[in-house]
């Protein structure tokens, strides 16, 4: 089975979801959600997080997590190993408790922090399960609205980024009703502008060639735009050709795309292509 592309390194921020298995509820009583508060709260501290906002639906949960390491896996499978340990010994029950694995989209903190402290907030709401946000119980915004030492987010950094308070709180209710965040979404893992995406494309490279499990549209994430790699206009015939094959074989392109780019007919990349893979099975 293809495997979600886990793109790690210091200060990443992500926007991270876990669902329980075949849809079953992962929090059914209050000593299920202050169990998980307390694992999360003990994970961040061990990994060096450092957390911006969470809600805890009943069978799923949000969190927006940023790591000074490059830990996020590791971080993650105990975080959900230890809770699974924690659920299963509370409630006499045994076997997977998550819906395989977590979902972790990287996301552009500079465009997109503020964006998704409150779309995380407004969970609840979107559901239908309470008209505003502080009264939902198991939420980061009633942390937000008191200042508390047992509180998980880091509700100071936070709060200096909006300005205060009050600017937060206008903040989040002006939310309310709000349609989508996910626009710039790319492959379902990247949540940003394309220079973000070119921005991290040297740890997207290092990910794609640990692992050749990896799901096909994540696969070419951050690669570099036909213009770009074609972007020299006065170039020799043998350079071109090696543009072409690496826009094939690296950065995913099809063969009609790169015809197109370049004013060729497909048959004629299909040649240049092949060539350099004959090259290649030649030399081994």
């Amino acid at each position: 089975m293809a495997r979600p592309l886990r793109i790690e390194y210091p200060g990443a921020l992500y926007h991270i979801t876990s669902r329980g298995n075949a849809r079953q509820d992962i929090f059914k009583i209050k000593k299920d959600f202050t169990d998980f508060l307390v694992i999360l709260k003990e994970n961040i501290e061990r990994y060096n997080w450092q957390c911006y906002a969470y809600c805890l639906m009943s069978n799923h949960y949000h969190l927006l997590i940023k790591t000074l390491d490059p830990n996020l896996s590791q971080g993650m499978r105990q975080l959900n190993g230890v809770y699974t340990q924690k659920y299963n010994y509370n409630h006499k029950t045994v076997g997977h408790l998550f819906q395989g694995r977590y979902k972790a989209i990287l996301v552009d903190e500079e465009k997109y922090f503020y964006e998704l402290v409150r779309y995380v907030a407004l969970n609840p709401v979107r559901a239908k399960m309470v008209k505003r946000p502080e009264n939902y119980h198991w939420s980061s915004h009633r942390e937000m609205l008191i200042d508390d030492e047992d509180n998980v987010t880091e509700r100071n950094h936070i709060l200096k980024k909006f300005d205060g308070l009050e600017e937060y709180k206008k903040y989040i209710y002006l939310g309310v009703g709000d349609s989508d965040v996910w626009e710039d979404l790319k492959g379902g893992i990247v949540l940003g502008s394309i220079s973000f995406a070119e921005k991290i494309r040297d740890y997207i490279k290092k990910e794609r060639k640990e692992s050749i499990s990896i799901n096909k549209k994540e696969r070419y994430v951050g690669r570099q735009s036909l213009d770009k790699i074609f972007r020299e206009k006065d170039i020799t015939k043998e350079k071109r050709n090696e543009l072409i094959y690496d826009a094939y074989k690296n950065s995913g392109y099809t063969l009609s795309e790169i015809a197109i780019k370049n004013g060729l007919h497909v048959s004629v990349v299909s040649r240049i292509v092949k060539k350099f893979i004959d090259n290649a099975k030649n030399k081994t």
